[in-house]
């Protein structure tokens, strides 16, 4: 049977992660997959849940959590609300959060190593985790993006700065979420530690690169573009797919879209025929 647990750890800043670990009972021992969610998501987006269960069904443990930053609580955890959480973000913090993830795995989990699924701008985070962190054995992005400057628009900038924040705008909802200039600020001091490309030179372990062709949100040449940083990667193409593969929130589903089901086989089939395990 298939079993999801809760816990909640103290994130960047002491504001809380929490997350979830969804297994198969029948064998609690099985490798570990963390997942990193992108910009505006969070672990319990759209269809989160049904790759979860896909995997723990076909062999892994499946650990998926809300960056402290998200701006998504406990109270409402199908929405970002907390907006001044979500405007007070940085790249630096949930580098501290992913870091802390893997490290409450390793503790408490029964691992050694860990697998890293990165979607969007969580994959740029599992980019420089995996290029860093000697106990990540595996990685798979999917949309991921090559440059955090991506998400806004140069622009922009110089009315960040003198305003101290911007807005970006839920396409789903509507809302406009702030974000405040520190976001900005970090990203230009930790220039050098937070370039995804150089990372992406550095990764020495199996990585499977997944794009949609219909990516509006991050276009394919993005995901040439790090599989050319790091010739030993594998890309993937999704033909017709979008950012999500198909999915959206609120997902009502009790199947996964057909080309987000894709995205999962093939990344199973990338992990059985590149890790030690199975």
């Amino acid at each position: 049977m298939i079993h999801k647990e809760q816990f909640s750890l103290t994130g960047a800043d002491q504001k809380p992660i929490i997350g979830d670990l969804t297994y198969d009972d029948k064998n609690t021992k099985t490798p570990l997959i963390i997942f990193v969610h992108g910009f505006k998501g969070f672990k319990d987006w759209g269809a989160h849940h049904l790759v979860a269960r896909y995997f723990a069904q076909n062999g892994y443990r499946y650990l998926k959590f809300n960056l402290s930053h998200s701006g998504v609580t406990l109270e409402k955890p199908n929405d970002v609300s907390d907006m001044a959480a979500f405007a007070s973000n940085t790249v630096s913090k949930e580098m501290i959060d992913v870091d802390l993830v893997i490290n409450y795995a390793l503790q408490n989990l029964g691992v050694k190593e860990v697998f890293l699924i990165g979607h969007s701008r969580g994959g740029g985070l599992s980019i420089i985790q995996t290029a860093n962190n000697p106990q990540v054995k595996a990685l798979i992005t999917w949309s991921a993006i090559a440059d955090f400057s991506s998400l806004w628009k140069k622009e922009q900038e110089d009315e960040w700065r003198k305003n101290g924040k911007i807005e970006v705008v839920n396409a789903r909802t509507k809302e406009k979420m702030p974000l405040n200039v520190t976001l900005l600020t970090d990203f230009e001091a930790n220039k050098a530690q937070l370039n995804i490309i150089n990372a992406a030179k550095q990764i020495h372990v199996p990585w499977l690169i997944v794009q949609g062709s219909d990516d509006v949100n991050v276009p394919f040449e993005t995901a040439q573009k790090l599989a050319d940083a790091n010739p030993n990667s594998r890309l993937i193409k999704i033909e017709h797919a979008n950012h999500v593969y198909g999915a959206s929130h609120p997902y009502l589903s009790e199947t996964l879209p057909a080309q987000l089901l894709q995205v999962c086989e093939k990344s199973l089939l990338f992990l059985k025929s590149n890790t030690a395990y199975l």
